[in-house]
């Protein structure tokens, strides 16, 4: 399985972007999805996640009515869209496949694989 995180950038605050995962294998549509980011001198948070069928969603307190996460299981392709950001939104921002429900969604131990990464910069 891999996993490739594309979109992010530099934005200046109050902005928008819509980070795009593409998942290889042909397994994608059963499996949860999650999005984090890690920020300079930051552990790796959780941002969002969506269920295998996509009508579950969850996000963080930090992100909620800001973020929004989707899927494409036709394309392999799950998405966050991020409207107005903040500077301290920037990070850098991963992609992951969920593979155990023994742990929540925002715990990092309840993902197998993850992307290499995209990073966004929100300037003040």
């Amino acid at each position: 399985v891999q996993l490739q995180a594309s979109g992010g950038g530099l934005v200046q605050a109050g902005g928008s972007l819509r980070l795009s995962c593409a998942a290889s294998g042909r397994t994608f549509s059963t499996y949860s999805m999650g999005w984090f980011r890690q920020a300079p001198g930051k552990e790796r948070e959780a941002v969002a996640a969506i269920s295998w069928d996509g009508g579950i969603t969850y996000y963080a307190d930090s992100v909620k009515g800001r973020f929004a996460i989707s899927r494409d299981d036709a394309n392999n392709m799950v998405y966050l869209q991020m409207n107005s950001l903040k500077p301290e939104d920037t990070a850098i921002y991963y992609c992951a496949r969920r593979c155990s429900a023994s742990y929540s969604w925002a715990h990092l131990s309840s993902y197998e694989y993850w992307g290499q990464g995209t990073l966004v910069t929100v300037s003040s």
